[in-house]
């Protein structure tokens, strides 16, 4: 892990998208490890409640972009019913993540899916999802681990990653274990994006824009070992990506 180079540089500003409103505690709110990946590389993290309206200003001001983790997608706006499984559906957050993904392609703003914002990538932009994965992909990948209350608590396995591809060139190792907590995953990438990797099962674990800067999603939370190579990597990466776009847009 090398930090150094990258938070001793002038700090980019990276919109980090928030959970849905609880309107029990009357709070949106986001995992501390967002927050504290985005600083470790030098970025000023930006959170992003659902409902914001104006977009296009925010956009001119953003370096970069990430979409996080969080509930299932409604399964309307990919043309399947709700399955059983289902679960924290919010078609406010669905609707505005869906236009931040439109957003960042139009601006070109360097983009990180991450678990649920990787679906909403392929989402965005014409894939359908798998509804539940134990019930297409059969073998002994452990893709969803448990969440204990207010906690998420992560299992782990492999992912083979293709070479050539912007994970590949920033990740730097061709196999790596990821923290994982996910039920759903695209079930196909979109037209003008590519496989980027997969798990033992086949499940696409990570797919990319084919002609944007840097738009990479990922199935699974690189921010819960954000500390860890070859994961802070990534997170490196978008920053870089970040500084680029700044650089560009100046």
């Amino acid at each position: 892990m090398n930090y150094g180079s990258e938070a001793a540089r002038p700090p980019v500003f990276i919109g980090i998208t928030t959970q849905s409103r609880d309107e029990q505690t009357e709070r949106f709110a986001l995992r501390m490890l967002y927050v504290d990946a985005v600083r470790a590389v030098g970025g000023v993290p930006v959170l992003l409640p659902p409902g914001e309206t104006h977009l296009e200003r925010l956009f001119s001001r953003l370096d970069g972009l990430i979409l996080s983790g969080g509930g299932d997608i409604d399964p309307t706006h990919y043309g399947q019913p709700r399955h059983p499984t289902n679960y924290l559906i919010d078609r406010e957050r669905d609707t505005f993540e869906i236009h931040l993904a439109h957003l960042a392609v139009q601006h070109q703003l360097p983009t990180l899916g991450i678990c649920r914002g990787a679906q909403i990538l392929g989402v965005a932009h014409g894939s359908a999802l798998v509804p539940h994965i134990p019930d297409v992909f059969q073998g002994n990948v452990q893709h969803w681990g448990r969440i204990e209350g207010e906690h998420l608590v992560f299992t782990e396995h492999p992912v083979a990653v293709e070479p050539d591809s912007r994970l590949g060139e920033a990740i730097g190792v061709p196999t790596f274990v990821v923290p994982s907590l996910h039920h759903q995953a695209v079930q196909q990438v979109p037209a003008g994006w590519r496989v980027a990797a997969r798990a033992a099962d086949g499940v696409i674990e990570s797919f990319e824009h084919c002609t944007h800067p840097w738009m990479v999603a990922v199935q699974w939370h690189p921010e819960a070992a954000y500390t860890y190579e070859p994961q802070c990597r990534l997170f490196t990466a978008l920053a870089q990506a970040a500084r680029q776009h700044r650089h560009g847009r100046n």
